[in-house]
């Protein structure tokens, strides 16, 4: 039986996540969207061929919705998730799941009173690529993990004609808000979530952030101030470190590099559910750092991945499945357990985003408060 889904946001990415449906049909069925827009949500159901709902009420009155996903601007991410848990319903949230940590801690606790579970995006830590990586790391492939760099950086988005960026269905890149929500709200939990599940919680966060190119075109926000670069230190429990780098300033990089006692294991586009992992070991003598310098030649071998397996990617052409979070989430409530993205570890995202972009309210020393049960990998990740 299908679970039933609703779109509430018809803008930018609603249609990434429409794309990527193929990959979930069996489990999850569109009954229909709504958007305060009505010209974006004629543009998007027309083009889609979906059901226009009146309403948000309309919405949250329809009985065959099991899970609403929460595709608002992220302003208003908070009061549509509240709605949606006080009408009954499960939320999938992209991200953050607030822009306030205590709006979020009230969105988790609101859901546990009512027997709701809400997750937020991103759940690419679900995807062939991470769970590739975190077997590695369970396997100790390349020895106990001591030290992760993280690196998230778009290039100057300013600089590559953003004004013309649309969706399939029409929808501009809402530039606006994308600068005032910030690149580290919008990007930090790619590396987060792997990190997490992989490591465990994060218990301090030592950043810095700062503005450093405050107009960005015509499409500046008024009073333009949230950081377009960040840069954590992050401790996690049992005490691995990462530096974790976001900015849409410098060229575009995506690698996460972990690297334990014997050697480095390397991904080079975190956006790609079908990146390769690479495992390097450890140079052990000078002559193999001369000759490696030397040649150019890396040591170096492509783990096998724990499945193969194609994706209906984005519709922006990213080799991502916008769905696999929703899908798992309608999986474990058919199950009865708890989604591996929902709660206590989607708040704990939340947090430690909220504390690398913003250390003028955090504090450059923060020391976490959320915790979390430790996630299990997916079961075909071996």
């Amino acid at each position: 039986m299908k679970t039933g889904i609703a779109y509430v946001g018809c803008g930018f990415v609603a249609d990434f996540y429409h794309a990527c449906l193929p990959n979930s049909a069996d489990l999850l069925e569109v009954t229909g969207c709504w958007d305060r827009n009505i010209a974006r949500l004629q543009a998007f159901t027309g083009y889609h061929r979906l059901h226009a709902y009146g309403s948000l009420d309309e919405v949250l009155a329809d009985p065959r919705v099991k899970i609403v996903v929460n595709l608002t601007n992220p302003d208003q991410h908070y009061t549509v998730s509240k709605a949606c848990l006080e009408a009954g319903k499960h939320v999938y949230s992209e991200k953050p799941l607030a822009m306030d940590l205590d709006d979020a801690r009230a969105l988790i606790a609101l859901a546990r009173e009512q027997d709701l579970e809400i997750a937020a995006a991103p759940a690419s830590v679900l995807g062939e690529a991470a769970q590739t990586l975190w077997r590695a790391v369970r396997k100790d492939v390349a020895g106990p993990v001591r030290l992760v760099y993280a690196e998230l950086d778009d290039g100057m988005v300013h600089k590559i004609g953003y004004q013309n960026w649309r969706s399939i269905s029409g929808a501009p890149w809402p530039a606006r808000d994308e600068f005032a929500t910030g690149c580290t709200l919008e990007h930090a939990g790619y590396a987060l979530s792997w990190l997490a599940a992989m490591l465990g919680p994060v218990r301090r966060v030592v950043a810095h952030a700062a503005l450093t190119v405050p107009d960005k075109g015509p499409e500046t926000p008024a009073s333009y101030t949230t950081p377009d670069f960040s840069c954590g230190c992050l401790v996690f429990d049992g005490g691995v470190v990462a530096r974790v780098t976001n900015s849409i300033i410098a060229p575009h990089d995506h690698r996460l590099r972990l690297f334990g006692e014997g050697g480095e294991l390397r991904m080079g586009e975190i956006w790609d559910f079908e990146a390769p992992v690479t495992f390097r070991p450890v140079l052990e003598s000078r002559a193999e750092r001369f000759i490696e310098k030397k040649t150019g030649l890396r040591r170096s071998r492509t783990l096998p991945p724990v499945r193969k397996r194609k994706v209906a990617s984005a519709a922006n052409g990213a080799n991502m499945d916008f769905t696999r979070g929703l899908a798992e989430m309608a999986e474990a409530l058919v199950e009865g357990r708890t989604p591996r993205l929902a709660g206590d570890f989607s708040l704990h995202i939340t947090e430690v985003s909220l504390a690398l972009q913003y250390p003028d309210r955090f504090g450059t020393d923060y020391q976490v408060t959320s915790d979390f049960a430790p996630m299990t990998p997916m079961p075909w990740a071996g």
